[in-house]
């Protein structure tokens, strides 16, 4: 097996995210479920823009967050994911790649249909509430996968949004084939509870045949195990994937295998928007996995990244993240078993 030439290859909604402040009666008002991501159509797209407030507008989507993220401390990144040869397509592909992320897919031709965009909206105690019109998103197929690509990359970051689009699963398994042909590893993301319950079974398949490493929170992991337990999810999943990560907010994080589990604690910070957390989690976490370091520390890697993600306004760094994961103290907190 060849050394790889990328750390972390990155495959998911290529995305334009615009980030405004909300109040809770303006949610209320609208239907909106707090700390919810849903998908939303054209209309309302275009309606729920109108009504918001000045808003902040950069690349995103999940798996674009964590590879920008990654390559700011240092990772070798590739992402893959569809957007329109319209303006926001283009703003897209030259926000990422200046973030120091190869960016090699190519645009739908304009009036196909337009770059996706994901209609943020942060309340005052930092939770985020996503409306998400996939665009050309749902073009994403295994047509777009390059095999050569995911099989010069360490490891293949999958984001479960992306599961939306009946396409894209296939792309999914096109992926994570190439990668294990190639002697590599996939990591999955659930994203998101209720896009686990809409794809429960497909995540519980791709989860025990395909995946390698997974990440979740714990409103995810209960809804992938059907469980309100989570000591019983936790079981399932370390039955069923080589490493799960599962992250817990203001109580850290765990890091499980199948002989052992480190408990991380987090970081104390002053929440003021939560939007890209557990995407800059996994980009700490990955980037510190491809140096070879210690689960634990790759937990604190982990940590330290979402904690100055949810520091500030947005999901890209606004610190030196390397600086930090190299400052940084503390460690584990305890071993579980």
């Amino acid at each position: 097996m060849s050394a790889p030439a990328l750390d972390l290859l990155g495959i998911g909604n290529a995305i334009v995210d615009v980030l405004a402040r909300a109040d809770d009666a303006f949610l209320e008002a609208r239907n909106l479920t707090k700390g919810a991501m849903r998908l939303i159509g054209a209309e309302e797209a275009e309606r729920l823009y109108a009504e918001m407030g000045p808003g902040v507008e950069s690349s995103g989507g999940s798996a674009a967050n964590t590879c920008a993220v990654a390559a700011s401390l240092g990772a070798r990144v590739g992402f893959l994911g569809k957007v329109a040869d319209d303006q926001l397509g283009r703003v897209f592909a030259h926000d990422i790649r200046a973030s120091g992320v190869d960016y090699p897919t190519r645009p739908l031709p304009d009036g196909a249909a337009p770059t996706a965009r994901c209609l943020i909206l942060v309340t005052p105690d930092g939770q985020r509430t996503m409306n998400t019109h996939l665009g050309a998103c749902v073009h994403f197929s295994a047509a777009d996968v390059d095999e050569a690509v995911v099989a010069a990359a360490a490891i293949t970051y999958l984001e479960g949004y992306l599961f939306d689009p009946p396409a894209a699963q296939a792309a999914f398994y096109a992926a994570s084939r190439a990668a294990h042909r190639a002697g590599r590893r996939v990591a999955l993301t659930l994203s998101d509870p209720f896009c686990v319950q809409r794809h429960r079974q497909a995540f519980r398949r791709f989860v025990r045949e395909e995946a390698d490493i997974l990440f979740a929170n714990e409103a995810e992991l209960l809804s992938l195990y059907e469980t309100d337990n989570i000591a019983a999810a936790i079981r399932l999943v370390r039955g069923e994937v080589a490493l799960a990560v599962l992250t817990r907010s203001e109580r850290g994080s765990i890091v499980l295998t199948e002989e052992e589990a480190h408990e991380v604690p987090a970081r104390p910070v002053k929440v003021v928007d939560t939007t890209g957390a557990g995407d800059a989690y996994a980009a700490g976490f990955l980037a510190a996995l491809g140096r070879g370091l210690p689960l634990p520390e790759c937990g604190r890697w982990g940590t330290l990244a979402a904690s100055e993600a949810i520091s500030h306004f947005g999901a890209r760094p606004q610190a030196d993240l390397k600086a930090l994961v190299g400052a940084g103290a503390g460690g584990v907190s305890g071993l579980l078993g």
